[in-house]
C-alpha cells in the first residue's frame, strides 16, 4: 500500500467558521471606527443605527407626516392606528428630540368672530348714554330714537342732548324718522357740496316738503333750528291740517304772543295734534328758542306717533291744548 501524506493546512481554503469569525472582527472593527467619528455632544444613539425592518411598515413613519415650512398642520391620527414597525425599537420624548429635527408649524388661522364695538365708537343702537342721567327729561326719546337707529352719539360714545342741533343734522334726523313722498321738486342748493355728508338727506327732506330752502337757493346747512321752524317742518311734512280757530288753541301757552304770525296756524295745529313738548314748562312755548338735540329727538318722536309709526311715550311736558 502507498502511504498518502497529510494535506498541507496552509494551502487549504477557510472553512464556513474560520470564515464567519473574520467577518465579525471587521463588523466590530467598522463599528468602533464609526464610533469614534461621532461627535462627543450628540451621544450614540443605538436606535438610530439600528438596521430598518425589512417589512413594510403598516403606516407612514413620524417623520412622513411632519409638516414643511408653511405648510399647514395636518391632524396626527390617534396612537392605536399606528402600527410600529418590529425591528424599530420604541421612541421616547428624549430620543425623539435627537432623531427628528424641530420643524415650525403653520399658525392656524383665528376663528373669525365678531369684534366688540371700540369704546369711542357707539353702535347706531345704543340705548344709553353716559351724559343722559337716568332722570334726564327727554331720555325716553332719546333712548327710543336710538333703538330705532334714527339718531346715534358721537365717537366718544356721548349724545351731547344740550347741543344745539343744526338743519343739516334735523334733514338727516328727518328722512330716517319718516317715510320720504315726493310732493315738490328739490332745488340744487348753492352751499350744498356733491359730497357733503347729509347731502342726500337734505335732498330728500326738501322733495317730501319737511325743509324749504331760503331766498337766494341756500338751504343754510350749519345754522341752527328754531322751535317754531321744526314745528313747522313735522307739520308740513306730515301734511297736518292747521287748526281753525288758532287763537283759542294757543291759549294753552302763556307766551303765544311770541309766535311769529307767518306760523301761528301752523304752531296750533302741531300743537293739536300732540308734536309740541314743552321743558320744563308745558305752558311756556319759547317759539323763537334753538332746539337742542334732546328737543329735536322729542318733537321728532311726538311726529312719529302722530305718523303712526310708534307707541306715545308718556310725559308731563306733552302740551295739550
Amino acid at each position: 500500500m502507498t502511504n498518502i501524506p497529510p494535506p498541507d493546512r496552509r494551502s487549504s481554503p477557510l472553512g464556513f467558521d474560520e470564515f464567519v469569525g473574520v467577518v465579525v472582527a471587521f463588523a466590530v472593527i467598522g463599528t468602533i471606527f464609526v464610533v469614534s467619528l461621532r461627535p462627543k455632544s450628540g451621544g450614540f444613539n443605538f436606535g438610530a443605527s439600528s438596521p430598518k425592518a425589512t417589512t413594510t411598515p403598516a403606516s407612514p413613519t413620524l417623520g412622513d407626516r411632519l409638516p414643511t415650512t408653511g405648510e399647514a398642520a395636518t391632524p396626527l391620527p390617534q396612537p392605536e392606528t399606528v402600527a410600529p414597525a418590529t425591528s424599530v425599537p420604541q421612541t421616547t420624548p428624549a430620543t425623539l428630540g435627537r432623531l427628528l429635527p424641530v420643524i415650525p408649524f403653520a399658525a392656524a388661522p383665528p376663528v373669525a368672530t365678531s369684534s366688540p364695538p371700540e369704546k369711542n365708537q357707539p353702535t347706531a343702537k345704543t340705548l344709553s348714554f353716559p351724559d343722559v342721567p337716568q332722570v334726564f327729561w327727554a331720555r325716553p326719546y332719546i333712548e327710543a330714537l336710538a333703538a330705532q337707529n334714527i339718531i346715534s352719539g358721537y365717537q366718544d360714545g356721548t349724545f351731547r342732548p344740550t347741543q344745539l342741533i343744526t338743519r343739516a343734522e334735523f334733514a338727516a334726523q328727518l328722512q330716517k324718522a319718516f317715510d320720504q313722498k315726493v310732493v315738490v321738486a328739490a332745488p340744487k342748493y348753492k352751499d350744498i357740496p356733491d359730497k357733503f355728508w347729509a347731502s342726500s338727506a337734505i335732498q330728500e327732506t326738501t322733495r317730501s316738503g319737511f325743509l324749504r330752502g331760503y331766498p337766494g337757493n341756500k338751504f343754510g346747512p350749519k345754522q341752527k333750528i328754531s322751535k317754531t321752524e321744526a314745528l313747522v317742518a313735522l307739520t308740513k311734512g306730515l301734511d297736518l291740517t292747521n287748526a281753525s280757530t288758532p287763537s283759542q288753541v294757543l291759549k294753552v301757552y302763556q307766551d303765544a304772543k311770541k309766535i311769529p304770525k307767518y306760523a301761528t296756524a301752523v304752531v296750533a295745529g302741531a300743537t293739536e295734534a300732540g308734536l309740541v313738548v314743552n321743558y320744563p314748562n308745558r305752558k311756556i312755548l319759547d317759539p323763537n328758542k334753538l332746539i337742542t338735540r334732546a328737543e329735536a329727538a322729542a318733537l321728532t318722536y311726538q311726529g312719529m306717533v302722530q305718523a303712526g309709526k310708534v307707541q306715545a311715550i308718556t310725559s308731563a311736558y306733552v302740551a295739550q291744548p
